[in-house]
């Protein structure tokens, strides 16, 4: 296989939880690349060089050579494809049907469940700023996670035999909630702890709380 001769964009704030998600998969793979920001404060992915390279205009974008790739879901497959185990370490299951699970934890999560993303931002992740208490879409919405983080775990430490990427994707939906200090069941408490502990996570992790205590 060729050299790969990637690139990872990602927000300059290191708050987008897509953006974290694409990186964790190229860490888990053991990929080199290289990673470059864009200041979405400053409006920078509107412009004209963002645009050539991101369809979307929003990040993550990956760049392998001359191909361009948005979207954190597309990204992982697309990695997933053309960096197979047992060469690269499979972020997804090998079984069909917890591959497909897995794909709809993905989907819903970054489809669903707004008032949570609304009213508990990454800041409250990444950066440990607090915010008004939740309200009421919100504790229905928050209902409705734990529900189903419930059914899918059953008090195990992944979502299948082993990690794959929807763990880190669920583990951050579910911190939303812990870091800020809101009602979440023990083993729920747990699981988010023991997925954020993982050496791609906090990678993300230390760059997004050395830029905040670099920041006047």
């Amino acid at each position: 296989m060729d050299t790969p001769q990637l690139q990872l964009y990602v927000d300059a704030q290191f708050i987008s939880p897509y953006a974290m998600s694409a990186f964790v998969v190229l860490t888990e793979k053991a990929l080199p690349f290289e990673l470059r920001t864009i200041d979405l404060a400053a409006r920078q992915n509107h412009g004209a060089d963002y645009a050539s390279v991101s369809l979307t205009r929003r990040v993550p974008t990956l760049s392998d050579g001359g191909f361009h790739l948005a979207e954190s879901t597309a990204i992982a497959e697309y990695l997933e494809e053309r960096f197979p185990a047992p060469a690269h370490r499979a972020v997804y299951p090998a079984d069909v049907r917890q591959r497909a699970r897995a794909r709809e934890v993905q989907a819903w999560l970054r489809s669903d469940l707004m008032p949570i993303r609304q009213e508990r931002p990454t800041e409250v992740v990444f950066y440990g700023e607090g915010f008004a208490p939740l309200s009421e879409a919100a504790r229905a919405a928050a209902g409705k996670l734990v529900s189903a983080a419930q059914s899918l775990l059953g008090g195990k430490q992944n979502l299948f035999d082993d990690w794959c990427i929807a763990d880190t994707d669920l583990a951050l939906m579910l911190n939303r909630l812990a870091l800020h200090g809101d009602p979440l069941p023990p083993e729920l408490q747990q699981y988010a702890r023991h997925q954020w502990q993982r050496p791609s996570v906090q990678q993300w992790v230390r760059q997004a709380q050395a830029l905040k205590a670099a920041t006047p």
